[in-house]
């Protein structure tokens, strides 16, 4: 058994017409895709063609993705979007509250699973950026951040950048190894 190939190596060799790099994208990350469609409130058929609508816009932007390495965040955003051009489209009259009332389990857990995994990764991290990213999802300024971590002001605006990308490595290396 070969070793999984990176995403921004499949993205490659599909662009390449490698038709198995499709199938390990597909693979990898259809299922999350057509969770967050069901997330935001799509049927099984509009979350079909929210789901088939982003595979196409990789298709059609194969060779633009600026980060190939974060083909599966591209993807899960790009479906997303997709998802709410549907809901606008088909459905103007449909309150948001509605669309929240029916929330679809499957997609809750893989978001759980999602928020556990992000905040194990943020608690593998060093300091300051375990504690500066735990501050910040708390909705602090940096004002607050900086007074409760002892920093200047000035600083924590390029350390949460540091911090983000940290985190995003981290993530990626995760996703990868999946």
């Amino acid at each position: 058994m070969h070793a999984a190939r990176e995403p921004a190596e499949l993205l490659l060799a599909a662009a390449e017409g490698d038709q198995s790099a499709w199938d390990e994208l597909v693979s990898r990350f259809g299922p999350r895709m057509w969770a967050v469609a069901r997330a935001c409130g799509l049927g099984p058929a509009d979350a079909a063609d929210a789901v088939q609508g982003a595979w196409l816009r990789l298709l059609q932007h194969l060779h633009t993705i600026r980060e190939p390495a974060g083909v599966g965040a591209w993807l899960m955003t790009t479906v997303r979007r997709e998802a709410l051009q549907l809901l606008r489209k088909d459905r103007p009259l449909l309150a948001a509250a509605e669309v929240v009332d029916e929330p679809d389990p499957a997609a809750a857990v893989l978001e759980a699973d999602d928020r556990r995994l992000l905040w194990k990764t943020v608690s593998a991290l060093h300091e300051p950026c375990r504690s500066l990213l735990q501050l910040v999802a708390n909705d602090l300024g940096n004002q607050q951040v900086a007074s409760r971590l002892g920093l200047p002001v000035g600083s924590i605006g390029p350390t949460k950048s540091r911090c983000l990308d940290k985190l995003r490595t981290l993530i990626s290396t995760q996703e990868t190894a999946q």
